[in-house]
């Protein structure tokens, strides 16, 4: 099973999950991360490193976000691999702690 990048992500992309991952698993959008479910070995290192909360294993999805299982699988085959940790978005606060941000998700 893989980790799952979630809602939390949702334009405040903080990328210290990506400096901590050994297998490079996480791709780079306009405005979210993802996870390549066939990259990722399920170590779990980058849970703790998300300070929005937003990566969970793929069995622990919330309910109302298990459509990002699916936009994880999908969008890693498309965008490109980031390793490295980049400055959050200047306007990140605004958007931490909002729930139901798919809406605003840029692919």
């Amino acid at each position: 099973m893989a980790h799952v990048v979630c809602d939390g992500c949702v334009n405040c992309k903080h990328t210290d999950c990506v400096d901590v991952c050994p297998v490079d698993a996480f791709r780079e959008g306009p405005n979210f991360l993802v996870i390549d479910p066939d990259e990722c070995i399920d170590c779990a290192v980058c849970i703790p490193e998300c300070p929005e909360a937003a990566i969970f294993a793929e069995e622990d999805v919330p309910e109302d976000q298990q459509e990002y299982i699916q936009i994880n699988a999908e969008l890693s085959k498309q965008w490109p691999s980031i390793t490295r940790k980049k400055p959050a978005p200047d306007d990140w606060e605004k958007w931490s702690g909002v729930p139901n941000k798919l809406q605003y998700l840029k692919r």
